[in-house]
């Protein structure tokens, strides 16, 4: 048994310890939103935070979640209401056909609190890739939600 924290909730799996997180979180958990784009760690719609920094949950065999807490983009939300970066994606069309947004979302949230981190929103989200979109409408949804 596998024991961590997923959306501040405790939880246990019974899973091959290297079965990947993304694998875990989709089908032992239902937790549906993190999706698979490449399965090698290239495009993040896979991106999760865990234990306070981004991961790529294609890359993470879930031995290595034993103890440590991981937030999905169904655990962004709090309180009833969506996470401000949520509505302003939602508000700017900054999603298209939804594969990377839950990935895009979560990193752009993590810049949000982490501005030092990157020296811009480029450099922030360049390991989160959009097949659909020239980036301006995600780009735009990013500097609507930093600048509330």
């Amino acid at each position: 048994m596998i024991s961590f924290t997923v959306n501040g909730r405790n939880v246990g799996v019974s899973a091959p310890p290297m079965k990947r997180l993304l694998d875990v979180l989709r089908d032992d958990l239902s937790l549906t939103g993190t999706k698979e784009g490449c399965g090698e760690g290239e495009c993040g719609a896979c991106t999760v935070i865990m234990d306070g920094l981004l991961a790529l949950a294609c890359m993470v065999p879930v031995c290595q979640v034993e103890g440590r807490a991981v937030t999905t983009i169904e655990g962004l939300a709090g309180g009833g209401k969506i996470h401000a970066m949520q509505n302003a994606f939602h508000e700017n069309g900054g999603a298209q056909c939804g594969i990377c947004t839950p990935g895009m979302i979560l990193a752009a949230a993590y810049y949000r609190d982490h501005p030092s981190e990157a020296e811009d929103l480029r450099e922030a989200l360049a390991g989160n890739l959009c097949r659909c979109t020239g980036y301006k409408a995600i780009f735009d949804s990013v500097k609507a939600a930093m600048s509330r």
